[in-house]
């Protein structure tokens, strides 16, 4: 290289750094958007992978209902492979929520692998369960390996755990507003972290992308019609949001108490989920039905198609209750939407709404009230459900959150804003120190 080339080349490096050095917002976009482009694409094509062989276990399982009766062993080897090499991941997406509160060594890589086998072992042997606790934790474990070669520092290095949340849940469930407002919204209740948006938006719309263009496909929901805004069906939303909220705040102190009753009477963690497995499979074949076990997502489109019992629900966080709470992989949130979906069809026995209208409120507000992201919540409802239903759906998940307290799925949430005067006392703790 030539004497001028080389003086050519400091020039350019120079004015790019005075340039940056006056636009910082330039620079900052520019970082992140490398960031988000890198964890978009890898959490995208994890989504869509997993999504793809999550759909193959289900669908062989249900051709091969024998499998159930497996469930048991498949708990066993689930649990001896988290208690012999993973009790430093255990915790999950709760790992995730205390590395944005307090980041301290990098999330193990292994924590993707692992709650991809034990969710899909879950899943093929006929456990009740969801997806996005994969799918979360699998975005954290790709991201925060990007921490040391961008050389992050302690609060980029929580933005980029936001971001992958939000990459996680956008990219699974196929709503990347939503996911992104919820990676923002979780780990703090009644507080979101503006400094965070933009590679929040940015990896959710991205991954997303990319969970499409491996021609992934996310279920559709269709909500036939949604009565004038009026004052009589406001008043219903908001004792339907009422009767959502409670269901909420069941689930979550149930499946805490569920889990500590689990630990207390069986001290081995590895034979946790035996006990679970029993009480599953056995039901399951008690009862003639696999209704209540994997995803669910039949049921949910059913309960938009027609009103359903009141016991679907019921039933359903019973199964999901005892399946996770004894050990088995999966996520919350899908039986969540089950819970939610079946309950609002069958409140339209009592509640003069239409029952797809109230499937989908339910689907979207019992989910908001155990989590704590109405939100989030909000857009998921409008991304799924279209635009005509928001109001109903807001006012749903607002009276859910409210209704719900401070009770969540997420024990690691903190409290940023306490829901209300009663609880100032509670601000700034952490969900775990309630239970």
């Amino acid at each position: 290289m030539s004497k001028s080339q080389r003086t050519l080349g400091k020039k350019a490096v120079f004015h790019t750094h005075f340039f940056f050095r006056k636009f910082p917002a330039l620079l900052y976009i520019f970082k992140w958007l490398l960031i988000s482009i890198i964890v978009g694409a890898l959490v995208g094509s994890a989504s869509a992978g997993f999504l793809q062989s999550l759909e193959w276990a289900t669908n062989f399982r249900e051709n091969h209902l024998w499998l159930i009766a497996l469930l048991p062993a498949a708990g066993f080897l689930i649990g001896l492979i988290y208690y012999y090499f993973g009790k430093d991941i255990e915790a999950g997406n709760n790992l995730l929520i205390d590395t944005i509160h307090e980041p301290k060594g990098i999330i193990p890589f292994k924590m993707a692998p692992f709650v991809y086998l034990g969710t899909m072992v879950t899943h093929f042997f006929g456990g009740s369960a969801g997806r996005e606790g994969t799918a979360l934790q699998m975005a954290g474990a790709i991201a925060d390996q990007f921490t040391k070669p961008f050389k992050l520092d302690r609060n980029e290095r929580k933005i980029l755990i936001i971001a992958a949340i939000a990459a996680g849940f956008g990219s699974v469930f196929g709503t990347p507003l939503a996911g992104a407002v919820f990676g923002l919204e979780v780990f703090l209740i009644g507080r979101i972290r503006y400094n965070a948006i933009f590679p929040a938006f940015a990896s959710a719309i991205l991954a997303d992308w990319a969970t499409n263009l491996w021609n992934v496909k996310h279920t559709h929901y269709h909500i036939d019609f949604i009565p004038k805004l009026e004052f009589l069906p406001i008043l219903y939303s908001i004792l339907a949001g009422i009767v959502f909220g409670i269901c909420a705040a069941a689930f979550s102190k149930t499946i805490h108490w569920m889990g500590s009753v689990f630990k207390s009477k069986i001290t081995y963690p590895p034979l946790r989920p035996v006990a679970g497995g029993v009480i599953i499979a056995l039901a399951v074949f008690a009862m003639g039905t696999t209704r209540y076990i994997g995803l669910g997502i039949p049921v949910i489109v059913e309960s938009f198609e027609k009103q359903l019992p009141l016991y679907d629900f019921a039933l359903k966080m019973i199964f999901t209750i005892v399946t996770l709470s004894a050990g088995f992989k999966g996520g919350e949130v899908t039986p969540l939407f089950f819970i939610g979906a079946t309950l609002g069809s069958a409140l339209s026995l009592f509640i003069p709404l239409p029952f797809g209208l109230l499937a989908g409120m339910g689907f979207v507000a019992v989910f908001a009230g155990a989590t704590n992201t109405p939100l989030a919540c909000m857009l998921m409802g409008i991304e799924l459900f279209g635009a005509e239903c928001g109001v109903y759906v807001a006012i749903a998940c607002v009276v859910s959150y409210l209704l719900s307290g401070h009770n969540s799925i997420y024990s690691k949430q903190k409290i940023g804003e306490a829901k209300n005067r009663r609880f100032e006392s509670q601000q700034d703790k952490s969900v775990s120190d309630f239970l």
